[in-house]
């Protein structure tokens, strides 16, 4: 049994290194998805998950499906299909690690997961489905997660959402926006970056959340604003948590983290997320922003999680 179970895409991130003088970059691989990196973190701080989702029956394949189960993350509704290849996802940084992606999954395994293939069982046990955007962007991949999140639905699970912004993975930037509102309308709680709040809704992450609280009934909504903070609000509280101090190398997987983090503190309270009072909220917050935040300083998505130990500590460094 797992209390969170995430449908989406598990894949190869391979990150850039270093490049030769005609530019051509050097890369290490690492296990990524945003799906798989928000259930890492709620493994690694406690929370039990499962994940739902296909891969490649090739190396790449076998070896994620590996590290999800060394990360303690249950492995039933992987499928590992030897008629697709595994995605792969090539990661390039800027001199401030930010970065910028271009991706073999044309198609990758992860869009090949068709409705009929999903286990619900591991839905029945949970008390969290968690998806994404990505899994949207074709068929049958988008039939299959429409399909997970009406059944969480109709179970009255709690439904969190990450509309994850990856234009080259969309033909037409109208139909991403479509796809995103349609997850937004669906979600009790919403992680969104503030970039993603104005390719949305054209607006800041104040105006945005309270946008989300109102229009699409969302219950808990944690706007990320890299170096800026974060801003968590339920219409009940509000409150904005300011950033750790950093030294940013790579922030692949940093807002996964973030959520992941969130949600386990998060299931640690005995209310229902809109009930959540300001102080919970600040919480909340602190503790995903430090594990966040740490993440930067590391290469990749899961082996940049830090440990629960190291986020208190420097919760304590901040808050002090």
């Amino acid at each position: 049994m797992a209390d969170v179970v995430a449908f989406g895409e598990l894949l190869i991130d391979f990150t850039m290194d270093r490049t030769d003088e005609a530019g051509y970059p050097t890369m290490t691989a690492h296990p990524g998805g945003a799906p798989a990196n928000y259930l890492a973190a709620l493994s690694k701080y406690g929370i039990s998950t499962a994940f739902i989702g296909k891969v490649g029956d090739d190396y790449f394949g076998r070896l994620l499906k590996s590290t999800l189960e060394g990360y303690g993350i249950q492995t039933k509704g992987l499928i590992v299909d030897a008629d697709c290849f595994t995605t792969l996802a090539f990661v390039t940084l800027d001199g401030r690690g930010e970065r910028s992606f271009s991706f073999a999954r044309k198609p990758g395994a992860d869009i090949c997961i068709a409705p009929e293939e999903i286990d619900y069982t591991i839905i029945d046990e949970a008390r969290v489905l968690h998806f994404g955007s990505l899994s949207l962007t074709d068929e049958p991949a988008r039939s299959s997660t429409r399909a997970a999140v009406d059944y969480a639905k109709g179970r009255r699970k709690l439904i969190s959402f990450d509309p994850n912004l990856r234009e080259p993975l969309w033909d037409d930037m109208n139909e991403c926006r479509d796809q995103m509102l349609w997850g937004l309308l669906q979600a009790d709680i919403v992680k969104i970056s503030d970039d993603e709040v104005s390719f949305l809704f054209g607006c800041g992450p104040e105006e945005g959340a309270e946008k989300l609280l109102g229009e699409y009934q969302v219950g808990l909504v944690m706007v990320t604003m890299a170096s800026k903070g974060a801003y968590i609000t339920n219409g009940k509280g509000g409150v904005h948590i300011p950033a750790i101090n950093a030294a940013q190398i790579d922030s692949t997987g940093a807002g996964d983290i973030f959520g992941g983090a969130a949600m386990s503190r998060l299931l640690r309270y005995a209310v229902a997320p809109e009930e959540l009072d300001a102080s919970d909220l600040y919480d909340i917050g602190c503790y995903a922003n430090a594990a966040a935040g740490i993440s930067v300083e590391r290469p990749g998505g899961m082996p940049s999680i830090p440990d629960n130990e190291e986020v208190i500590s420097r919760m304590a460094e901040k808050h002090e």
